[in-house]
């Protein structure tokens, strides 16, 4: 962040619907910390009655996450923080910090980075991916299907050639136990 650019790491929805001003993007690397669906989502993609499964950052040492950082549009970091801290902190699940990530270029800027809070009562790491993949075929919340938000992240992570095998995995499992193709949301 040297050259006063502000940066935010994306690993899930943001990759493919950043909501806010977008200078420029590069895939990035993030280390400490995995993808994974570990918090239950009871507003987005769920409710607090059946609750959906939504990604987040989990601190895990030697693993990585490959995302996208985003330079945010020059002008725009104050409503960008306002607007992300309304998105991402709906629930106080998700903690905002910042992290050092490697641009793939390279160059390590420090990004605005959500990852998620072991202590709070959505959190729910270590589920099997069977599990995991049952919970997301059946919910739905506020912004529609749990199966939706899972098909678009690993839809566009792999468009940009990041692989997840357990979102390749769960792709083909809730659509099979779904019955049907995978949605396509805009």
């Amino acid at each position: 962040m040297t050259d006063g650019t502000t940066w935010v790491f994306g690993y899930g929805s943001l990759i493919w619907n950043p909501g806010f001003p977008v200078a420029r993007h590069e895939i990035a690397r993030l280390s400490g910390w995995h993808r994974s669906f570990c918090m239950r989502s009871i507003h987005h993609r769920g409710t607090e009655a059946d609750p959906g499964l939504v990604l987040a950052l989990d601190a895990l040492e030697g693993a990585h996450c490959d995302g996208v950082a985003f330079a945010v549009a020059p002008g725009a970091e104050d409503e960008t923080l306002a607007y992300l801290r309304e998105r991402e902190l709906v629930s106080s699940a998700y903690l905002e910090t910042r992290q050092k990530v490697a641009l793939r270029g390279g160059q390590i800027v420090q990004a605005l980075t959500y990852v998620i809070d072991p202590d709070h009562a959505q959190y729910c790491g270590g589920l099997a991916l069977e599990q995991q993949a049952r919970i997301i075929a059946r919910a739905t919340g506020g912004r529609g299907p749990n199966s939706e938000y899972l098909y678009n992240t690993a839809r566009h992570l792999d468009e940009l050639g990041i692989a997840d095998e357990d979102l390749t995995w769960l792709s083909a499992r809730v659509q099979a136990l779904n019955g049907g193709p995978e949605a396509e949301v805009q």
